[in-house]
């Protein structure tokens, strides 16, 4: 049966010469894996299954098939300055492992997908101070995923306790929190967003630091281990 839905792409795997397996999020189906033919696609590969292209796709799905196949993808909003600019493709890089890594099983979230879109569209529109970037768009998520920090009782020299999500006077009895003096980044980080973020200043390590956190913070509400390959290029390349 053939279906129309938006799609953002996250990461592709060569099978073949011809051919590829996509992963793509989509808005109708949730993530599914997609066969592409390269050839047929030729030149507009590279624009159309880059990491977080957003398209417009026109799929075959069948119940029983586990990987479902593409009549047709078009570019659904163009990322000209993504595309070009090696700093935000690199960004884009790291966004579309977390959010394969995060979502993996994730069925049709329209608010969720609606979000990722908005945040790429963001993310192409500004020319500059984008180090933070992928800081905003990660600690935001985890509001869609349900395990958003809540910092309501929050007071001056409080720990955060990773595993369960909250502020707490007393350092917890595991090991998954964080220092009172890095609690105090931390909550203000959870104010961060796409139009405040250039004000938040940090080095190198201080936003490595930060991500790993984050990625921390992820796999303990995941229950699993959140490994990207990119994270290491995007920290040097945001030095």
């Amino acid at each position: 049966m053939l279906h129309k839905t938006k799609a953002i792409i996250l990461h592709n795997v060569d099978c073949n010469y011809n051919y590829s397996i996509s992963y793509i999020f989509t808005e109708k189906f949730g993530i599914i894996p997609y066969l592409t033919d390269k050839i047929k696609n030729g030149k507009n590969e590279k624009s159309l299954f880059q990491p977080l292209s957003i398209l417009k796709l026109e799929v075959e799905h069948r119940d029983l098939r586990k990987i479902q196949y593409i009549r047709e993808a078009k570019i659904y909003i163009p990322l000209v300055s993504i595309l070009n600019n090696p700093i935000k493709s690199t960004i884009c890089i790291f966004l579309a492992g977390f959010i394969s890594s995060v979502i993996k099983n994730r069925q049709s979230d329209k608010h969720l997908f609606n979000y990722i879109v908005q945040s790429i569209q963001f993310l192409e529109l500004i020319d500059q101070n984008y180090a933070n970037f992928h800081l905003a768009f990660m600690i935001r998520l985890s509001l869609f995923l349900g395990f958003y920090p809540d910092k309501t009782n929050y007071i001056e020299g409080m720990y955060f306790d990773m595993q369960n999500g909250v502020f707490v006077l007393q350092k917890p009895l595991h090991s998954h929190f964080l220092l009172s003096n890095e609690s105090s980044v931390f909550v203000k980080l959870l104010r961060m967003n796409y139009k405040n973020m250039f004000k938040f200043r940090f080095n190198r390590h201080e936003r490595m630091k930060i991500t790993n956190k984050i990625l921390e913070y992820y796999s303990l509400h995941l229950n699993s281990s959140l490994k990207t390959k990119a994270i290491e290029i995007l920290h040097e390349i945001l030095n």
